[in-house]
């Protein structure tokens, strides 16, 4: 009983220093996503209190040359390079578990890209890569079949069923000043539990906030110019239900889930950098809400004959249409939240 004893102490102690250096390394795009994960992962880390996590962003100040005890760390991948090369923190060798996340738009971002490449390139031979996106172009796939040899494909759903619970809708509107007197009709018509609204740019963003906020709505304005540690802040005064509108540019496109989310706000229609429909940004956005097995409810502002267009392309890429919604008549607004 006693040697029983003895080598269960002496594997426990084995194992402890076994686990004792960074083993799985989860890269995420932005800050916030990574933020997110890393509180999931710590709360199922409560059932196993022996794992750590450490957050590989920027803001997180580490010495040269000291090695981190964390199983697990997450972050963006100029951090994490500098985690591996630069600062010396993490010994890629000895990484078991490769994880991108939001892999499309680590690959279809240049710098994204270059970065998670020369962090694939340290690994050791048979680091279990992961990739995981709700949306896989065939540049995805092409950079899949590059890191991850013979792959187990999961596909848990089409894009198109992912938008079942979704009602959506357009206004026609004239300007930025019509957009707003629409989702005021919106706001006067229906309950809305919290509501996320989309913006094109910072500068349109800046003016909504300030007229909702004259109109006595709670309001919390997200953008890609703000630190990261202000930007955490933000985004859990939403969580929390201290703001319940939150006007973000595409920072929050993808993978920010707050569960009271009922309403999305298209007051500017997606874009791709060359000025073209972006489906998979309209996907990311409007599944915002719909999510957690509610029901949700998608607005989309539409100002000119090319925004219109746009509309079109995104009812033909998914297969769903998009029903005009008049926000004059309250009685019909009423209806769409029935």
């Amino acid at each position: 009983s006693q040697n029983c004893e003895e080598k269960s102490s002496n594997y426990k102690i084995k194992s402890h220093s076994y686990l004792c250096y960074s083993m799985c390394l989860c890269i995420s795009p932005t800050y916030e996503l990574a933020l997110q994960t890393g509180k999931v992962i710590e709360q199922m880390g409560k059932f196993y209190p022996e794992v750590k996590l450490a957050y590989a962003v920027r803001g997180h100040k580490m010495e040269r040359g000291v090695k981190i005890k964390e199983q697990i760390v997450i972050g963006t991948p100029g951090t994490v390079l500098d985690w591996c090369i630069k600062l010396k923190l993490i010994d890629p060798k000895k990484i078991k578990v490769f994880v991108l996340d939001e892999a499309d738009v680590m690959i279809a971002t240049q710098g994204h890209q270059d970065q998670s490449i020369r962090i694939q390139r340290m690994l050791p031979k048979g680091c279990q890569m992961l990739l995981f996106s709700a949306t896989f172009e065939d540049s995805v796939w092409k950079f899949a079949e590059r890191v991850v040899p013979d792959p187990n494909i999961i596909k848990l759903k089409r894009e198109e069923e992912t938008l079942d619970t979704i009602k959506q809708y357009y206004v026609l509107c004239n300007s930025k000043e019509d957009k707003f007197n629409a989702l005021c009709n919106i706001y006067g018509a229906i309950t809305i539990a919290q509501a996320m609204i989309f913006c094109h740019t910072r500068k349109t963003a800046n003016w909504l906030a300030n007229q909702l906020s004259k109109e006595g709505h709670q309001v919390a304005l997200l953008s890609g110019e703000m630190a990261v540690e202000q930007r955490a802040a933000v985004i859990e005064r939403f969580r929390d239900g201290k703001e319940k509108v939150l006007i973000t540019t595409n920072v929050c496109a993808r993978g920010i889930d707050v569960e009271q989310v009922s309403v999305v706000i298209n007051f500017d229609l997606p874009l791709d950098k060359d000025g073209n429909p972006d489906n998979e940004t309209y996907l990311h956005r409007i599944g915002r809400t719909g999510r957690f097995g509610k029901r949700g409810l998608a607005v989309n502002m539409v100002d000119s004959q090319r925004s219109m267009e746009i509309l079109k392309t995104y009812e033909r890429h998914f297969n769903k249409k998009i029903a005009r919604l008049d926000t004059d008549d309250l009685d019909e607004i009423e209806k769409i939240a029935n």
